[in-house]
């Protein structure tokens, strides 16, 4: 910090010499430039990370918005581009939606993020979390806001995200945003892109055996083609397709 102080002069003594007197007025100009810290830039960032997510949940629970995925936007920047066509839940055959629900979170319509029962019995069985344990509100706070991968550190930040997206959205407009956002192939996101690439059909007429195979390739959408399903496909397939049939009330929260 730089002072500058100026002093006020008194008159002629009358003899002929200038007397500078003890300054009877002080004028002090204080300069105090910002100083720029990267450690106070760096909590603020922090801070904006934290804040966002939440923000843009509150914006997602618009029916005119549509959000995009962090691979959406990665595969942007690199230039890849990607297929997506946004479809309202009311224009998804329910068949895709319960199949979808039966296969990933068979509990969505019961829990508040996070299916605590689910999660124990997974935490008992490998002693770290796993897809297993992975509800829907997990796995769409993740494709909004955080990266793929295994990840103590992402499973972390899932949680409280998870919650807060429960707390906010509608179980209606969460399944919509996941079945809009998730990844069906490379480049290929929404399941209305991918009832185009792999059935040649819009979402609204997909039968209960290609919404099956669309549900059992949702863990690992690269490696596997609902178009050309493998024999294990095909018997998880026929798993879904009978408890979407049977679903009854565990659906009740998106009809």
């Amino acid at each position: 910090m730089t002072k500058f102080v100026m002093y006020k002069e008194d008159g002629d003594k009358g003899d002929g010499h200038h007397e500078t007197a003890a300054p009877k007025t002080v004028a002090s100009f204080v300069a105090d430039p910002v100083s720029v810290r990267p450690w106070y830039w760096l909590k603020r960032f922090l801070l904006l990370l934290v804040i966002a997510p939440f923000a843009l949940l509150f914006l997602y629970k618009l029916p005119f918005v549509h959000p995009v995925s962090t691979l959406m936007i990665k595969d942007l920047v690199t230039l890849k581009g990607y297929e997506r066509q946004w479809v309202p839940l009311e224009d998804i055959a329910p068949v895709l939606v319960n199949s979808v629900m039966m296969s990933e979170d068979g509990q969505f319509c019961s829990h508040y993020g996070i299916d605590w029962n689910q999660l124990k019995l997974v935490l008992g069985s490998d002693g770290e979390p796993s897809r297993g344990a992975s509800t829907i509100p997990m796995q769409t706070v993740k494709n909004l806001f955080l990266w793929n991968g295994r990840s103590y550190v992402r499973k972390a930040l899932e949680f409280p995200l998870a919650q807060a997206a429960s707390l906010i959205l509608s179980k209606r407009r969460m399944m919509e945003i996941y079945l809009n956002i998730v990844e069906w192939g490379d480049g290929i996101y929404g399941v209305e892109a991918a009832a185009q690439h792999y059935f040649k059909r819009p979402a609204s007429k997909l039968t209960a055996r290609q919404a099956a195979y669309l549900a059992v390739t949702l863990p690992n959408p690269i490696l596997r083609d609902a178009s050309k399903p493998s024999r294990g496909m095909v018997r998880i397939s026929r798993i879904i397709e009978r408890r979407a049939q049977n679903s009854g009330t565990y659906v009740g929260c998106v009809q």
